[in-house]
């Protein structure tokens, strides 16, 4: 007989070393490729010219953006007759967030169900809720890259008409939902049951995050505006490099935070979309950081508030009495 405590954990840690391992090609990879053109990035770099207007747009738009995210989760949880304060559903999905930073996709998830227990939702429910938001994300997500990106995919009218009608179809179909349950419980190592919704908490879910990407285009173009100076092309061009690289980072499941992965697809895209290859792969490393950035403070200061407030509590709690 085999000794099954043993072999468990030694499973579990070769396939975190696996990703380590494959993250650490890509990110090798990709780190090669600006190395090799760093020439190219540098005099992109020396000949931008800041727009710190457009820069602090480019952030406002991301803000927001995470905030359509946010309620979509909440009108998740209200199809499932939880009505969770904002501020709350806030605080709970930035910091649980942080956890696309460590190998795999399962830690934001986690911590998003732990903390969501203080407000009367069970774990399974915050998270198939979280989980249930991210698929409807990605799956739009993808539709969006497709159409925006249509031009530079030259892919054919019909087929972007027949997969923006498939997106919504399924989407907007309650009975997709086990199926997706099923997807999602393979991606995430772990049985994942997703209730019945009405449709149209599915299709305003499926609506909120169509925008979210669309602002996510718009804040692209800012930031672009903001490093270079100018953003050439069509609008619909960022929309989809943006959303593609994004989406391929996410899908690499052995890469913290899609790290690596994004940066090399979006170089790819921008050249694709008529960047020169210094430039592109400046946009590609400075939205990272910029991004990171952007996904780490609001957290932060939910934390310090959060301190605070104990804090607060604890002198009152120990004050004398008059």
């Amino acid at each position: 007989m085999h000794d099954t405590s043993v072999t468990a954990p030694s499973r579990r840690t070769l396939l975190r070393l696996v990703q380590v391992a494959l993250a650490a090609v890509v990110i090798v990879l990709v780190a090669r490729k600006i190395v090799q053109q760093w020439g190219a990035v540098k005099l992109a770099l020396d000949q931008a010219r800041p727009n710190w207007l457009a820069l602090a747009a480019s952030g406002i738009v991301v803000l927001a953006t995470y905030a359509v995210l946010i309620e979509t989760w909440r009108v998740i949880l209200r199809g499932w007759q939880h009505d969770l304060p904002f501020m709350d559903a806030a605080r709970i999905w930035t910091i649980s967030n942080l956890g696309k930073y460590l190998p795999g996709k399962v830690w934001s998830i986690t911590a998003l169900a732990v903390m969501s227990r203080e407000y009367g939702v069970s774990a399974a429910e915050g998270a198939t809720a979280s989980v249930l938001v991210t698929l409807v994300n990605t799956l739009v997500g993808f539709a969006v890259a497709f159409v925006a990106g249509a031009s530079l995919l030259r892919l054919p009218a019909a087929l972007v008409i027949a997969i923006a009608v498939i997106a919504v179809a399924v989407i907007a179909s309650p009975s997709a939902l086990p199926r997706l349950g099923v997807l999602a419980g393979k991606l995430f190592k772990r049985e994942i049951v997703l209730r019945p919704l009405a449709h149209r908490v599915l299709l305003l879910a499926g609506a909120l995050t169509a925008v979210a990407w669309l602002m996510y285009g718009v804040a692209f173009w800012l930031f672009t505006v903001g490093v270079l100076g100018s953003a050439p092309g069509a609008l619909r061009n960022y929309v989809a490099v943006f959303a593609g690289s994004y989406l391929l980072g996410f899908l690499a499941i052995f890469s913290p935070a899609g790290v690596g992965a994004r940066e090399g697809a979006m170089g790819f895209a921008l050249q694709r979309a008529g960047f020169a290859i210094g430039p592109a792969y400046l946009l590609a490393v400075a939205s990272r950081l910029w991004l990171t950035a952007l996904e780490v403070i609001p957290p932060l200061i939910f934390l310090a508030f959060v301190r605070r407030r104990r804090l607060s509590i604890h002198e009152e709690e120990h004050s004398p009495t008059r």
